[in-house]
């Protein structure tokens, strides 16, 4: 495959008439300057990996915005969200999720990182293959062609006191040979998709894994770790109750962090645990859209870049699936916590240029995706925008960054390749049809029983 963009944007910045060859999924070649031949394109981008999804609740996006009794909270939206998924049954998991995918390619991602915790049926009981539901993540992924870096969730205890899980939580919860048996299944299971899908594992949070077992997790896998980490103050106070430490300090101390490791949200950290996770080398997965509506709290992106920290972006709950609204929420937060202006930009690149180029750095590391940037040897994730967007009317380079992410009403994203799969075309994903319709009749029936 042939692609000639007129301007793309390289690892050592923008580049005019960029012919990129791409065989067998990766990008073979990258010659600047060149003549126009193969399809020709207005500008070409890296696209990142959304590293951190949990499909299934792109079903209920918009059915908690009213007020519970009392301050309505993470904690409180977390209720509803188990009793909605008390309903959901396999195949119902794997048409949302294939929705959900749909829809992150067209704003842009090439890849998901699925943290995914929905093992058993109602009530805890084990389906007759104990990684059913990771298979549906894989049978989507598998349907839609996005790349999948899948994450098997441990989820085990109901919080830092040992805790019985209880009520819906139970679908979650297993004991370590159960949790073995779903990543050895899974495994299998992601051997069989296209070269580019990749295995990892998440112990669910500080509060959910026992910290014996959060010692053996990481030589379960030599694929990424991720983890929810410091999102709410309630769980910043059960931990360091619990553990005489916050749980970025503990973690550090702790645990063997490195470019491996996912740290998500840590929406609650010091000064100085910003500056000791970001030198472990783990990837921030930001989710800045859901960390919003559920009132978690404003990442300290100037300190966690000043520290020369990774970062990228994830959808977690699929309130909204948008890239541009992703990156354009976490400027627009530290603007409003620091009373600044492009508070992530640097002398180098403007705002939107260096959010798109971390989030497609830190995403690919963060979902072990060999990716990240347009070079040679890279898998071809590669996204091209809409230049006849009138918000995109004239703009160039950087700038053409900054209006998509800040100023286009609507997702320019026109193109989309995943590994050198084309999902995208005119904006549209190929799939969109047929996955909508399935989509819908599920909506449809889980209404009728919510």
């Amino acid at each position: 495959m042939l692609l000639h963009a007129a301007s793309a944007l390289l690892p050592d910045g923008w580049a005019r008439d960029v012919l990129i060859r791409v065989e067998g999924g990766r990008i073979a070649e990258v010659m600047p300057g060149a003549a126009p031949q193969g399809e020709l394109l207005p500008v070409l981008l890296p696209a990142p990996v959304n590293l951190h999804s949990h499909t299934f609740q792109r079903a209920m996006a918009g059915m908690t915005e009213y007020r519970s009794a009392g301050q309505d909270s993470f904690w409180t939206w977390r209720r509803l969200m188990y009793r909605f998924l008390d309903h959901l049954t396999p195949d119902e998991v794997q048409a949302i999720a294939a929705l959900a995918m749909v829809e992150m390619a067209e704003a842009g991602y090439a890849a998901v990182a699925e943290f995914h915790y929905l093992h058993h049926g109602p009530g805890g009981v084990a389906y007759g293959n104990r990684a059913e539901m990771a298979l549906r993540i894989v049978a989507a992924a598998e349907e839609v062609g996005l790349g999948l870096t899948l994450l098997p969730v441990a989820y085990m205890q109901g919080g830092c006191d040992g805790r019985a899980l209880a009520g819906p939580q139970v679908r979650f919860g297993n004991d370590l040979n159960g949790f073995q048996a779903i990543l050895e299944r899974s495994h299998e299971a992601v051997k069989a998709l296209a070269p580019d899908a990749v295995l990892g594992l998440a112990p669910h949070s500080l509060r959910a894994v026992p910290r014996e077992v959060l010692a053996e997790l990481p030589g379960l896998t030599q694929g990424p770790i991720h983890i929810h980490i410091a999102e709410q103050v309630a769980e910043v106070e059960e931990v360091r109750a619990a553990f005489a430490a916050r749980p970025v300090e503990w973690a550090c101390a702790n645990l063997p962090l490195s470019p491996r490791w996912c740290m998500i949200h840590a929406t609650q950290m010091t000064p100085t645990e910003t500056a000791a996770l970001a030198a472990t080398g783990a990837v921030a997965g930001l989710c800045p859209e859901t960390e919003a509506n559920l009132g978690d709290g404003i990442f300290d992106g100037a300190g966690w870049t000043a520290a020369g920290g990774a970062f990228g972006f994830g959808t977690d709950s699929n309130i909204r699936i948008s890239l541009a609204g992703e990156a354009r929420m976490l400027e627009y937060s530290q603007r409003l916590g620091l009373k600044a202006r492009a508070v992530l930009a640097t002398e180098a690149a403007s705002t939107g240029r260096r959010m798109l180029e971390g989030a497609a750095q830190g995403g690919a590391q963060a979902a072990g995706r060999e990716a990240g940037a347009i070079r040679p040897g890279a898998w071809a994730d590669l996204m091209a925008l809409d230049t006849d967007v009138l918000a995109l009317e004239g703009r160039q380079g950087d700038e053409l960054l900054d209006a998509w992410i800040f100023a286009a009403p609507e997702t320019p994203v026109r193109d989309l390749w995943s590994a050198g799969r084309r999902l995208v075309q005119g904006g549209r994903h190929r799939a969109r049809d047929r996955v909508e319709a399935r989509f819908r009749s599920v909506m449809q029936g889980l209404r009728a029983r919510l």
